[in-house]
């Protein structure tokens, strides 16, 4: 819902009532994950994408039904080997699409929803998509980490699915969950899809130099919130990181200890260090491979200066385990030589970390292009 939120909330705040298409489910090669969405508006304008083009077309005119009283549905999207001009994904992938009607009466909390969302607020939303009793799909609860607001039906069903919605928000995931028809454990009769919208992941950058600016403009290419941190001001400024979205000047590991302590650093937080320069780098990563719970932890240099890094963080006392998690020299072997295309280089490495890839070229590889795992 995030990516057409405007629009939505264009239509919502009017009054009028929009059709929303989330994808529910994703299998195989699936273009879309989970979570993405299409809004077809009450005078048919079209926003979002559930498929890159595959099924767009069915899914607006299932969309167009619901819009005219139609009822909500979960409809399942695939390539059929008996009719491959059937509407279905050609790419060999399954997606599972849930369409409902969005307003003021179906969703009354989607204003408030909203301004979670546009303020950073850790925010998740759980939607009946199947039950055997048909009032109940299109059900909305709001699960926030210290409150919940709506119902999905019973008591009972809301309670359980907060306790996992919370879950899945602290981890920034979305997933189809299945309960029993009142929420009961260990069966199944309801599923319910909670949408996650938590802050963006921060991507944390150390060391002010090219590097970290074209690394800062990817960073937010990729949706993270970018922080470029070097406790020398005179390169440490805004001008020189127009693409990050704050500059501090402060001693690295200092700032780190500090966000930590904080609760600012969590496991969807991507730590690099591209200073190369002992003094900087080695108590930085000394507080980085210590945490228990992070991303991807990454630093830059040649051979010769990995290995002398890693002799001065074993005098700090940090064991085999701890520094098996540093990722150097950072980045995949793209032969890159520019500042940008080594930035590309370290996106493309945090990426595979992310989504478990190999960094093999597709076309060497045989079977799914996808990993079905990271979808779980």
């Amino acid at each position: 819902m995030r990516d057409v939120l405007e629009d939505l909330m264009a239509q919502w705040e009017a009054g009028r009532t929009a059709g929303l298409a989330t994808v529910v489910g994703a299998f195989k090669s699936a273009p879309r994950l989970p979570g993405a969405a299409m809004l077809v508006a009450a005078d048919g304008a079209v926003s979002g994408s559930v498929s890159g083009g595959c099924v767009e077309g069915a899914v607006y005119e299932a969309a167009n039904e619901t819009l005219a009283g139609g009822p909500v549905r979960l409809q399942r999207y695939g390539f059929t080997d008996d009719d491959a001009f059937a509407v279905g994904l050609t790419c060999g992938g399954i997606i599972d699409v849930f369409v409902e009607p969005v307003s003021h009466a179906t969703f009354p909390e989607l204003g408030d929803v909203a301004a979670d969302i546009r303020a950073g607020r850790p925010v998740a939303v759980a939607t009946v998509v199947d039950h055997p009793d048909p009032t109940w799909p299109g059900r909305h609860l709001v699960i926030r980490p210290d409150r919940a607001a709506g119902t999905l039906g019973s008591e009972r069903a809301d309670h359980a699915v907060i306790d996992d919605g919370r879950g899945l928000l602290a981890a920034g995931r979305n997933a189809m969950l299945t309960y029993g028809p009142d929420g009961q454990r260990l069966d199944e009769g309801m599923r319910v899809f909670v949408s996650s919208f938590a802050p963006a992941p921060r991507m944390i950058v150390f060391g002010a130099i090219d590097f970290a600016a074209a690394l800062a403009r990817q960073g937010a290419f990729l949706g993270y919130r970018v922080t470029v941190c070097d406790a020398r001001p005179v390169f440490a400024t805004r001008a020189r990181f127009p693409d990050a979205d704050e500059v501090v000047v402060r001693w690295p590991h200092d700032y780190l200890a500090g966000e930590v302590d904080a609760g600012r650093i969590d496991r969807r937080t991507v730590i690099a260090v591209l200073t190369h320069d002992p003094k900087f780098d080695v108590p930085v990563l000394e507080v980085a491979l210590r945490l228990r719970e992070i991303a991807f932890i990454g630093a830059m240099g040649s051979r010769l200066t990995h290995d002398d890094r890693l002799e001065r963080l074993r005098e700090r006392g940090l064991t085999a385990a701890e520094l098996a998690r540093l990722s150097s020299p950072i980045g995949l072997d793209l032969g890159a030589r520019t500042p940008e295309e080594t930035a590309v280089s370290i996106a493309a490495e945090i990426i595979a970390r992310r989504w478990g890839g190999t960094g093999e070229t597709l076309s060497a590889r045989a079977g799914r292009i996808h990993n079905d795992d990271a979808l779980d």
